[in-house]
C-alpha cells in the first residue's frame, strides 16, 4: 500500500493522542524499556533504545548489530522531541510535505536535532511532554514502529488505523 505523506502526518498526530501516560515513573520507564527491546527482538530489529527525562537517562539497551552511531541518532532524535514536544518522525514528514528543511522551517541544526523516525515524546496527563522514548537503528519508519507498538502494547491501546502500513 502507498502511504501518501499526508496519510502518514494524521496517522501519526492520532498516535500522539492515543499513545499518552496517566503518570510515568522509573519503574514503567524499566517496565516500557523491555518492552520496546521485545519489540524490536521480535522482528530481528538491532536497535538501541532510549528512554529518558529532560535531566536524565532511565533506560538505555543497545542490542547486537548496533554501533556507537546509534547512540548520536538518539540524541539528535531525542532532542527533536524535547524541541518541538511532537514525535521526530511527525516532525520530519510535516516538513516533507511543506517542502522546508529542519533549520530552515525550527531552527534545528543538523548537528543537534534529527527529523527521521524513532523518537517518540512521553506525555503525561496534566503535565505534556515529559521525556522520550527512542531508537535507532533500522530504517526509520521501522524505528518509529517499533516505539509505538511497544507503547501501544504497554499502555494496551490498539492503534488499528493508526498504526502506520508496512
Amino acid at each position: 500500500m502507498t502511504e501518501t505523506v499526508a496519510q502518514d502526518i494524521q496517522r501519526l498526530e492520532e498516535q500522539e493522542r492515543l499513545l499518552r501516560f496517566s503518570r510515568f515513573s522509573p519503574d514503567d520507564a524499566w517496565a516500557l524499556g523491555n518492552q520496546v527491546r521485545e519489540t524490536a527482538l521480535s522482528i530481528g530489529a538491532g536497535v538501541a533504545i532510549d528512554i529518558s527525562l529532560r535531566d536524565r537517562v532511565l533506560f538505555h539497551c543497545a542490542l547486537p548489530g548496533t554501533t556507537t552511531d546509534n547512540v548520536e541518532w538518539i540524541r539528535r532524535k531525542r532532542n527533536t522531541v524535547f524541541r518541538l514536544w511532537h514525535s521526530s518522525y511527525l516532525v520530519g514528514r510535516r516538513l516533507a510535505l511543506s517542502g522546508r528543511g529542519q533549520e530552515e522551517a525550527h531552527n534545528l541544526s543538523l548537528a543537534d536535532y534529527a527529523v527521521h523516525g524513532g523518537g517518540f515524546p512521553l506525555f503525561v496527563a496534566d503535565l505534556g511532554c515529559v521525556g522520550a522514548v527512542t531508537v535507532s537503528g533500522v530504517p526509520q519508519r521501522v524505528d518509529h514502529a517499533i516505539v509505538t507498538d511497544a507503547i501501544a502494547a504497554f499502555l494496551k491501546v490498539n492503534l488499528g488505523d493508526s498504526r502506520l502500513p508496512d
